[in-house]
């Protein structure tokens, strides 16, 4: 796939694999896609399951989408990376959820502005 990066994986003492070709590509959601030729490179006896496979599993296409990208290089559609937006002080999150009672999700959702106001009010209010 277009952006992929070939890679050789190492195992746990270090040691590279010489049969396998692993690809992998890092997608705007976190995930990190990998696909791995087990075989030789020019092997063209791969079956339709396999091919099936591949596309579900690894490279997360359809079949048409993989050949507009091989044949036409025409990017699959990953999304974009979502700006991350300024983390609350985790004591601001503690206090939040604990002493004020928010659910974590209530939580997540607020900007630091809206969190300190909501903390602000707890406090004035007494409880």
């Amino acid at each position: 796939m277009l952006g992929a990066a070939r890679s050789l994986l190492r195992d746990t003492q270090g040691r590279t694999g010489t049969h396998h070709v692993t690809y992998q590509l890092p997608l705007p959601d976190g995930r990190t896609l990998r696909t791995r030729i087990s075989r030789p490179v020019d092997r063209t006896g791969y079956g339709p399951s396999i091919w099936a496979h591949i596309f579900r599993d690894q490279l997360v296409v359809d079949e048409s989408a993989f050949r507009a990208c091989a044949l036409d290089k025409v990017r699959p559609d990953r999304g974009q990376r979502a700006t991350p937006r300024e983390s609350l002080p985790a004591d601001l999150v503690h206090l939040l959820i604990h002493r004020v009672g928010l659910a974590d999700a209530e939580v997540a959702l607020m900007s630091n502005e809206a969190a300190i106001e909501r903390l602000n009010q707890y406090w004035a209010t007494g409880g």
